[in-house]
């Protein structure tokens, strides 16, 4: 009987969503921006939770029905199974006990308030959410659906089961529908985001009905807080500001956190000169106000911020709307007197310093968790470091939370603390950092902050924020900081790259760190050296030669070169010979590398008589004759001559001219 029940779903399945079809329709939700994941949150927890849209509309089971059904169902099943084992054995005991379950179940539906509603409506929907029949068609099946629908959404959108016929309204529905439904649900999006199943539902209209988004977000007023606090309700906040609401709709969710005497400044009003002040959040508030009033107004927000760290078992200490309200806090303290700014802020950091970690993966956490930074004592920054130190990976890989690391980098003056609690975790971590851009900058901030090689003017300049700060908290100099650094940091990336790599220098990747470590960083380098030019004196068979892959080629003309070439000065930066020497780099080529695989390379197809050239380049720099005497002989020859002369190769010209300056 298993395997039938099991024959008979397949089938029921099949005829419900049709046979694979060839293009599947893409709902925008699922490729939508996500909201930011706290560096905290495992990474199975991260990907059940990014599905924001809730249960799928796609999935073939049919009737759906809700927990208390399946409940009731067993208690059914139960009951006949207790009757049958009175019975003598039959061969047809089987069927006749499923078909008194199924009675029971038809009639324990039938009994319940809009069964009639909810049968009708499953009967439509099953024909609106096929993967295989076209858009006109679809939108037939939708007007169906509202039809059967209209006027009675509240009445079913709780159940687990219509909450879903109503979302594929919203998924597939147009303009209009999606419309008519927010309207018709006015007034509940409260109790709705506080249900398991509805939950989704309102995200989905926040998103795409923008414009009913005010009204809904406005049926979230004085709710909020409790909100934040709910299992349920705390995501559909926390997607509606970080993700679609726009400046003035953030307010809203914000004005919470203001107190009751704030609540008198009314955001309803209309006014573009009301919501213009009300888009500069807690400072709008506060604008004009006497030195009392700011003072009970921040009042009210440390209380509603302290409860939400209180609590944040909740969740709600990750959301991107308690972070604006705690940079909000932040920003209005900084406009008191400088002891009174010291007392509140050091109070707040008291009240947050467990769960800073759970903040720095949005744009506004990580501001707050700079600006404790730069403004702490030593005492707080080594406190700040302790709830960070397991996380450091993992804030390496993301966008916001390494410019808290670059940060503490900046600022913190302990640096043989820094270099245990820090520097040594991010090298540890360098090949698993490496292959992304949010793991290389790590990586370079370490030897050549904010550096725009690397950096985007928008990041250079957010760094820069701390800065002021800086200049009146720390002790040392920039220059000397970031010296201490590079030096704690090279040790490794060097015994890095002298392990690691021939294979980093084979990727794109991989040259662009190994460029950085070997020009910048500090140390005994000679094992990188010999690794880099023993690799190419003896490439594989298998494999295209080195110099014929442009990023690994531009790898060793730097190197040659001394440093990077500048195309705004149209020169090359060359870094201190202290740090990197080209030109003992370039007889070190000629000893390792030899003469055949240094002609070789010179009339091959990539841009080896680049590189040559620049070897020539280094070498007339030095003092050792010894190169300069070997190259010569090597291009003595005039049959190397002539063929260079006569092939095609790029950079011949080039080559040519520095062999003569020899």
């Amino acid at each position: 009987m298993a395997a039938s029940q099991k024959t008979s779903k397949k089938r029921s399945a099949t005829s419900q969503a049709g046979p694979k079809a060839k293009k599947v329709h893409v709902d925008s939700a699922k490729t939508d921006k996500k909201r930011s994941r706290p560096i905290t949150q495992p990474l199975a927890v991260e990907d059940a939770a990014s599905d924001s849209d809730g249960p799928s509309d796609d999935v073939d089971d049919e009737g759906l029905v809700c927990e208390e059904d399946v409940a009731e169902e067993g208690q059914d099943a139960m009951e006949v199974d207790q009757k049958n084992d009175q019975r003598p054995k039959d061969p047809n005991a089987a069927r006749e006990s499923h078909k008194a379950q199924k009675v029971l179940q038809d009639q324990r539906r039938a009994a319940k308030p809009h069964s009639t509603l909810l049968v009708d409506a499953k009967k439509v929907w099953a024909l609106a959410r096929q993967k295989n029949i076209s858009s006109s068609e679809r939108q037939k099946h939708i007007k169906d659906l509202m039809n059967v629908i209209r006027g009675k959404v509240t009445d079913i959108v709780f159940k687990h089961d219509a909450s879903r016929i109503v979302q594929t309204c919203v998924k597939y529905g147009g303009q209009k529908e999606r419309d008519e439904i927010a309207v018709e649900l006015k007034g509940r999006y409260k109790d709705l985001s506080q249900n398991k199943y509805s939950k989704f539902l309102v995200t989905k209209l926040i998103r795409l009905c923008p414009t009913q988004r005010t009204s809904i977000l406005f049926e979230f007023q004085s709710h909020v807080m409790r909100m934040l606090l709910h299992r349920e309700a705390s995501s559909v906040l926390a997607d509606a500001f970080e993700l679609y609401a726009n400046a003035y709709e953030r307010t809203i969710l914000l004005r919470e956190f203001y107190g009751k005497e704030a609540a008198m400044f009314s955001l309803t009003s209309g006014s573009e000169e009301d919501k213009e002040r009300a888009k500069k959040g807690l400072s709008g508030i506060l604008e004009g106000s006497d030195i009392e009033r700011k003072r009970r107004i921040l009042g009210s927000v440390k209380d509603n911020l302290i409860t939400i760290f209180n609590n944040s078992d909740k969740g709600a200490v990750t959301h991107a709307v308690v972070h604006r309200a705690l940079w909000e806090y932040l920003s209005a303290v900084n406009t008191f007197e400088e002891s009174e700014q010291e007392k509140l802020r050091h109070e707040m950091f008291d009240s947050c310093q467990e769960v800073l970690a759970e903040m720095v993966h949005t744009k506004d956490g990580s501001r707050v968790v700079r600006e404790f930074l730069a403004q702490g004592t030593a005492k707080d920054r080594k406190q700040i470091l302790k709830v960070l130190k397991p996380h450091i990976e993992r804030m390496c890989l993301d966008d916001e939370a390494q410019l808290v690391l670059f940060t503490a980098l900046d600022v913190i003056d302990d640096t043989k603390l820094m270099a245990k609690s820090l520097v040594s975790l991010i090298t540890a971590s360098a090949t698993k950092l490496y292959p992304t851009s949010q793991g290389r900058r790590s990586l370079m901030y370490l030897l050549v902050p904010r550096t725009r090689r690397h950096f985007t003017p928008a990041q250079i300049a957010s760094l820069a924020e701390t800065d002021a700060i800086r200049a009146r908290t720390s002790k040392k100099s920039p220059e000397s900081r970031e010296e201490e650094v590079r030096r704690a940091a090279s040790e490794e990336l060097i015994t890095w790259v002298e392990e690691s790599g021939e294979t980093l220098i084979r990727e794109p990747t991989g040259c662009l760190i190994v460029a950085e470590i070997l020009l910048y960083g500090e140390g005994d380098k000679s094992g990188a050296i010999n690794m880099l030019l023993q690799t190419l004196a003896s490439p594989s068979i298998s494999e295209p030669h080195l110099i014929d892959l442009p990023p690994t080629s531009r790898l060793y003309k730097a190197l040659l070169q001394g440093g990077h070439f500048n195309h705004t000065t149209k020169e090359v930066e060359r870094v201190p010979s202290t740090s990197w020497d080209s030109s003992a780099f370039a007889d070190k080529f000629v000893r390792t590398v030899g003469q055949e695989p240094t002609v070789t390379m010179c009339v091959g197809n990539g841009n080896g008589a680049f590189i040559v050239a620049e070897l020539c380049e280094a070498l007339i720099r030095g003092e050792s004759t010894y190169g300069r005497q070997k190259v010569k002989e090597w291009f003595g020859s005039a049959d190397v001559v002539k063929q260079l002369e006569a092939s095609e190769v790029k950079g011949k010209t080039i080559l040519l001219e520095k062999l003569t300056l020899l």
